[in-house]
């Protein structure tokens, strides 16, 4: 844990402490109006006045989210340039599941501040906790959150495990729900695509009775409707990975009309010699050879396979098919949630409150058909006993394959009679889909009030999530595929308009896996919590000295069950056929108990200096103590001008995914990697001895000797408000976290090879079969930037004007692998697999204009290109596409929404998103590790030009 903090820093923490046994009550832990004097914000528990001033908070009033049209959490944060461009997203995560870090995030949206990650980035409602989402328990799901009772969203822009313990290094964000409400109102809308597809629609209802002044009590309660609907590739030209004269091309010779391999055993003996050259071919496509029909009348999205971009000079014959753009482009969701609360006052100063929160969410992944490759042993699923067989069913085919060999390459390497091995994509098997149930709720009592010039509030809260995914269409239990196969029933050389046969369609029906269980999760937190704040009762030679202290008892579990087993046969990736089944993670239900004690002092100096400390003490029944301070202050010289700046530190203890995931195995197939022992130039180029392609497999899985990572923030800035109608704040920061938890990545263990020979798993002959990625606690990173707000307003035409311009911009983004190494270099503006692409630049500009029921707006969204991934060729110094670039251009769109109040309790918002219809921008990164196919969905809206329009109208 952390080492011991000097001797003044202990002396500060007993004494602020040692506070929490002074006579007080507690603080509204929930935001005050902002009607009020003195209100509280998201990290701290004091409240003053000025607080925007004080702390680096931004926040987002339900008036801001209407005029954008904005109708999830999801959409929101993707408005935030302080949000980070990770895989956090429905559209962003939906690359296969099967890829280590990524399987069981189905159905997730993370929020991701400052590129820390959606595990380290907490999210609040009402300012206390919910469960982290079932599958994995490692981040919140965005999706449960009753998005239509939001009354405003605050997000810290700092860290806060001072006051709010793990997770909060990169951030908080509080979703933040009316306190009470009279009336009813209603709400519809859609947001509709001009190009079809990724259409959203929403409903909601919200009514409440009961007047607090006067009845001395409150009820009201929302229950909010959305549906997101399926975007496929083949709905958008640029969802297309077939550019190869632009540096990506697919990587994949299972195609719709299947590609012959040279599997041993098969029609093939050894290698084909081409009459053109003299080369070794192994992976031929009759439609590929010439004289053929070429590869693109092969079947839909089918062309040429790029040998030369993939260094594969024995597929010069092959064809590709555009596996990426099968991939949806926006994952389908349907989302039912429920927020009430009920509050009643007791006396004159205290108030009981009760709050229950809920959802229910359906999510659906698809992916490309399956990819079935014939494979030489005899254990394996594609075993020779699938090949295709030559019998009278299958005998017109086969010939019309063995012919085409045979008129190009002659008969000398063929084998009459010989199964056919192949990779083939298999379109009767239909997409692969995974469905995805996500159920939560939180239930919320307490009691708060003051008791003389103290303020007090006092919680007990237990919530939940729980996922459960269920294969749909396009797998398969493999027994029945391999009947089907080898028996010559299902026809791997079909041209389009062929169909399968009614007995080969009757067989994959009975091999369907649809309905089979695949995994489930429950994630559970219940938190006892008290909070205390009110004036200590004297001064420096500022105004009173404030103080807030806390305590808080919780309990994290998580249960995941991934063995599945019908009528005795145990189910995984072999028994049906690449189910991403996760048996090895099954974990009974496990937990942890945290106690925590806070203490918060806001100290005014003078008039123009006040500072804040704070401190959190958490001890974990697991990981023991752990004692974080923040100090903070802010200095006005004079009234329109202040500067603020903080230093604290953070932790953030492993989940329990991380600690006790199983091991799990998967074939690699990228086509970029080398042995770093006998290739020290890490890059795959065939013509240097010893820098051949390997594809070994990859472990993944957790490891039990984790221990918290740590962090250092550091953030100093200002705020300038001349006069009324123009404020401005600028504000550098710094986030330096040290034994970060992450799976090491291929690249970093292959650049640092010699500080992880042990990952690099050899046969006896020296062979790499295997690459341990599990997790470790590496060296760290460092991350530095600058946030900069600036408002301007003024009156035009009998209206009022303003613009704001907002914009996060990134310094610094370095890792290391050890502790006792140096970092990195600085990967701003570079291309990052997987996670967090660190732009270097990034803003919302926006002109607004109102006048009686009228308002306007009009935004501009600013995301900077950055260094596109190096296809293989071109980082083995092999082959350069004709016109690879290896810049990413900017990503530019405007947004222009009306807003129309003219009639009697009524609210027309009209909103035109992408105005330009401005397509992705182009990106070579490969599309194996990612999803996009040539475009960045971490950066970019698959959408297009889409026309929202919102419809609210009140009971009062």
């Amino acid at each position: 844990m952390r080492s011991q903090p000097d001797l003044r820093l202990n002396f500060l923490c007993a004494a602020l402490l040692a506070a929490l046994a002074a006579p007080a009550a507690a603080q509204d832990a929930a935001p005050a109006a902002t009607t009020l004097d003195k209100v509280n914000v998201t990290g701290s528990r004091i409240k003053r006045v000025d607080v925007e001033a004080a702390l680096p908070v931004t926040i987002v009033q339900k008036a801001e989210i209407e005029a954008q049209g904005i109708t999830s959490a999801e959409q929101l944060l993707s408005f935030l340039n302080i949000a980070g461009n990770g895989a956090d997203g429905m559209v962003s995560a939906s690359v296969d599941m099967d890829l280590g870090e990524l399987r069981g995030t189905a159905g997730v949206s993370g929020a991701n501040l400052r590129g820390q990650g959606s595990d380290a980035t907490l999210v609040l409602l009402n300012g206390r906790r919910v469960a982290t989402h079932g599958l994995r328990g490692q981040a919140v799901d965005l999706n449960s959150i009753p998005f239509a009772a939001i009354d405003r969203v605050e997000v810290l822009r700092d860290g806060a495990s001072a006051m709010y313990g793990t997770d909060a290094i990169g951030g908080v964000i509080n979703f933040i729900t009316r306190t009470d409400y009279q009336g009813i109102a209603v709400n519809a809308g859609f947001d509709v695509t001009q190009d079809g597809g990724g259409n959203i629609y929403n409903y909601s209802l919200l009514g409440g009775v009961g007047d607090l002044d006067t009845d001395r009590w409150n009820v009201w309660g929302t229950v909010n409707w959305r549906r997101s609907e399926f975007l496929r590739g083949y709905q958008r030209d640029f969802a297309n990975s077939f550019q190869p004269d632009r540096g990506v091309s697919p990587d994949t010779r299972g195609t719709p009309f299947a590609t012959v391999t040279n599997a041993t055993g098969g029609i093939i003996n050894g290698s084909l010699i081409d009459p053109d050259g003299g080369s070794r071919q192994n992976y031929v496509n009759i439609l590929n050879l010439p004289g053929g029909a070429g590869c693109e009348n092969g079947g839909p999205a089918m062309g040429p396979y790029d040998y030369r971009l993939w260094d594969s000079g024995s597929s010069r014959y092959a064809c590709a098919w555009d596996y990426p753009a099968a991939q949806a482009l926006q994952q389908p969701q349907d989302s039912l949630q429920f927020l009430g609360r009920a509050t009643f006052r007791i006396g004159e100063n205290h108030r009981f409150y009760a709050e229950a929160m809920g959802s229910r969410v359906e999510s659906q992944r698809e992916y490309e058909p399956l990819q079935l490759t014939s494979s030489a042993s005899a254990t394996s699923v594609m075993g020779p006993g699938t090949w295709y067989p030559l019998n009278g069913t299958t005998k017109e085919t086969y010939d019309q394959v063995y012919n085409a060999l045979a008129a190009y390459f002659g008969t000398a390497n063929l084998t009459y009679g010989n199964p056919i091995p192949y990779r083939w994509r298999c379109m009767a098997c239909g997409p692969r889909q995974i469905d995805t149930t996500t159920r939560s709720y939180r239930v919320l009592a307490g009691i708060e009030g003051s008791i003389g010039s103290w303020d007090y509030d006092v919680g007990l809260s237990r919530a939940s999530n729980e996922a459960e995914s269920v294969l749909r269409g396009g797998y398969y239990f493999s027994s029945g595929l391999r009947d089907a196969l080898g028996s010559g029933l299902l026809n791997p050389f079909l041209m389009p308009g062929q169909q399968q046969s009614a007995a080969a369609t009757a067989a994959l029906q009975a091999a369907s896996a649809s309905g089979v269980h695949l995994y489930g999760g429950k994630s559970t937190v219940t938190t006892a919590d008290a909070s205390f704040s009110g004036g200590l009762g004297f001064s420096l030679w500022g105004s009173e000295a404030q103080l807030a202290t806390g305590v808080e008892a919780r309990r994290e579990e998580f249960e995941f069950g991934g063995v599945q087993v019908l009528d005795g046969l145990p189910l995984n990736y072999n028994t049906i056929y690449q189910a991403p089944f996760d048996e090895t993670s099954e974990l009974p239900r496990v937990r942890r108990d945290v106690n925590a004690v806070y203490a918060e002092m806001y100290l005014p100096i003078v008039d123009t200096l006040d500072v804040t400390v704070a401190v959190r003490h958490d001890r974990y029944d697991t990981f023991g103590g752990t004692t974080n301070p923040k100090y903070s202050f802010k200095w006005q010289p004079i009234e329109s001008l202040a500067f603020r700046g903080a230093y604290s530190t953070g932790f953030k203890v492993p989940e329990f995914t991380k600690l006790f995931a199983g091991v799990n195995r998967v074939d690699y197939f990228g086509r970029d990697l080398v042995d770093p022992a006998s290739c020290p130039g890490g890059s795959v180029n065939s013509s240097i001895p010893g820098c051949d392609l390997i594809q070994p497999v990859i472990i993944t899985g957790g490891k039990t000797d984790l221990q918290p990572e740590e962090s250092e923030q550091k953030s100093i800035g200002f705020v300038f408000s001349p006069t009324d109608t123009f404020n401005l704040s600028l504000d550098w920061w710094e986030i330096e976290r040290s034994n970060t938890i992450r799976v090491p990545n291929l690249a970093t263990l292959t650049a640092n090879y010699a500080l992880f020979p042990d990952n690099w798993i050899r046969d006896s002959s020296g062979k790499v079969t295997a690459i341990d990625q599990r997790y470790i606690n590496s060296g760290g990173t460092l991350t530095r930037g600058v946030e900069l707000d600036a408002n301007l307003s003024g009156d035009l035409a009998g209206g009022r004007w303003h613009v704001n311009l907002n914009g996060s911009y990134i310094d610094t983004f370095k890792e290391k692998s050890l502790a006792n190494e140096p970092y990195g270099e600085n990967k701003v503006g570079d291309y990052v697999r997987f996670y967090n692409l660190p732009l270097k630049w990034k803003h919302t500009l926006s002109f607004g204009w109102a006048r009686g029921d009228w308002a306007h707006l009009l935004t501009q969204v600013y995301r900077s290109g950055y260094k596109d991934e190096e296809p293989v060729s071109v980082e083995g110094g092999f082959y350069t596409p004709a016109n690879w670039n290896p810049d990413v251009d900017d990503y530019i769109t405007y947004n222009y929404s009306l807003t129309w109040t003219g009639l009697e309790n009524t609210r027309f918002t009209l909103a035109v998103r992408n105005l330009l219809n401005t397509d992705p921008p182009f990106t070579a990164h490969q599309v194996d590790f990612a999803s996009g196919a040539a475009w960045e969905p971490r950066v970019a809206d698959p959408r297009g030009r889409s026309f929202n329009l919102q419809v609210e109208y009140r009971f009062d």
